[in-house]
């Protein structure tokens, strides 16, 4: 049984690794680096820390909209360094188990497979969040093994 962040995109549900997630911020000020990846929306200050933002709508190719009350940016740890990355809401933290977890080769759309863990099924399968790799995801993101 594993912990997963969920978060909405466009109605659909993510999760990533309640591990891998450091915390959860408003919306700060981000300032813009020029010739930057255009996934990258720039840098934000987090209490001295100088930390790389993605806009997770520009990678995932989605029409992009202002922020709301609700947009948030997920502070991810990697190995020694921390990503930041928006997303439209924070849902909840749920426990999938590992036998209501699905492979990805039934999915199709937009959205870069390499970066999809499988599809986790909740409520009985009613419920449908698709699990991320966020080190693949920040891979992309920044252009990195392509």
């Amino acid at each position: 049984m594993k912990q997963y962040v969920v978060f909405e995109m466009d109605k659909q549900n993510f999760g990533i690794d309640i591990q891998s997630v450091q915390i959860i911020e408003r919306i700060k000020s981000i300032m813009r680096v020029p010739k930057s990846p255009v996934a990258i929306r720039g840098v934000m200050n987090l209490r001295g820390e100088i930390i790389p933002v993605i806009d997770i709508r520009r990678l995932f190719q989605m029409t992009e909209i202002p922020s709301t009350d609700a947009t948030r940016i997920m502070i991810l740890r990697m190995e020694d360094t921390m990503v930041g990355c928006i997303v439209d809401k924070v849902k909840e933290v749920l426990n999938i188990d590992s036998s209501q977890i699905e492979g990805t080769a039934t999915m199709q759309g937009k959205i870069d497979s390499s970066y999809i863990v499988g599809v986790g099924k909740v409520d009985n399968g009613d419920e449908i969040v698709t699990l991320l790799n966020h080190e693949r995801l920040v891979e992309v993101a920044f252009g990195i093994g392509d």
